[in-house]
């Protein structure tokens, strides 16, 4: 049991550990519900708030447990909604399965998934870390792989869905001083392009979200907020991406770039040879 405490009246509330709001027999099942990785934070977080303020019901996936009680009872109180948390570290394999399997056994549909968990790390890869290397690939490709099967799998069943993967501008080119990173982004896109296309007329939807550098902490936990491609550019809020990205969700577009200068690096990447661009990715990464 959960105990929280009301913000008007100051009395402790005590609720179900696995929900907030109705019963799930008794929630609004005209309400969609859409389940989103990484939200205690950055774009994952206003995602949610994105789609709370569009009367979704959500369940919440992250790996910070405390955070995420709060953001799912804030949810609660705020939009009237129904919430689910659940803490869950997607470096760990299995947890895919788990997530699946917890919403299945409380007879929750998810009508959206939003895969937007990921993260990075900066440096030489002769030098980075091999274990946390090994994690970002389960996080950012393996566990977005996994949730996209067990879920898309009930999508078709329904004849409805749509699914939304976080990657980035960094999927278009080669990142020198963030390879592996660069690498899984490139995977994402490639492979959200890819069933898009084998989805068509299913009436389920894919759709691959490429922000730029986006003011969400990313940038200071990978260790490149001195790099010249931080200090030198304003970044996008991490609020403006979420919309942009949700109204791009709702249109059925595949690939949406938040940003005009953001779309235009994609297209110019494509007009020089990749040894020039990976040249210039390498200089704007360093340190100044």
């Amino acid at each position: 049991m959960i105990t929280a405490t009301d913000t008007d009246t100051g009395q402790v509330i005590h609720m179900n550990s696995q929900f907030f709001g109705m019963n799930t027999t008794d929630r609004n099942e005209k309400k969609q519900t859409a389940l989103i990785t990484g939200a205690s934070s950055g774009i994952g977080y206003e995602l949610a708030c994105v789609f709370a303020s569009h009367n979704y019901n959500l369940v919440l996936v992250d790996r910070v447990g405390e955070k995420l009680t709060e953001i799912a009872h804030s949810f609660y109180e705020k939009f009237g909604i129904f919430v689910k948390p659940i803490v869950k570290d997607l470096s760990i394999p299995k947890s895919s399965e788990e997530i699946f399997l917890e919403l299945q056994q409380a007879s929750i549909e998810i009508d959206v998934l939003v895969n937007n968990a990921g993260f990075g790390m900066y440096g030489l890869f002769s030098e980075t870390n091999l274990s946390v290397e090994l994690e970002m690939l389960q996080v950012n490709m393996v566990s977005l792989t996994h949730l996209t099967k067990l879920f898309l799998k009930e999508m078709l069943k329904q004849g409805k869905g749509k699914i939304l993967n976080v990657a980035s501008t960094a999927a278009f080119q080669p990142g020198p001083l963030m390879a592996v990173y660069f690498a899984t982004k490139a995977y994402v896109l490639s492979f959200s392009e890819a069933i898009a296309n084998e989805l068509e007329g299913t009436g389920v939807t894919v759709t691959v979200l490429c922000p730029g550098p986006t003011e969400s902490g990313f940038h200071k936990r990978t260790g490149m907020a001195d790099s010249k491609l931080i200090k030198s550019k304003k970044m996008m809020d991490a609020g403006t991406v979420a919309k942009i990205g949700f109204e791009g969700l709702m249109a059925n577009k595949t690939v949406v770039i938040p940003g005009i200068k953001n779309k235009i690096l994609t297209k110019a990447v494509r007009l020089m040879s990749r040894k020039q661009v990976t040249k210039i990715v390498r200089s704007m990464q360093e340190v100044k």
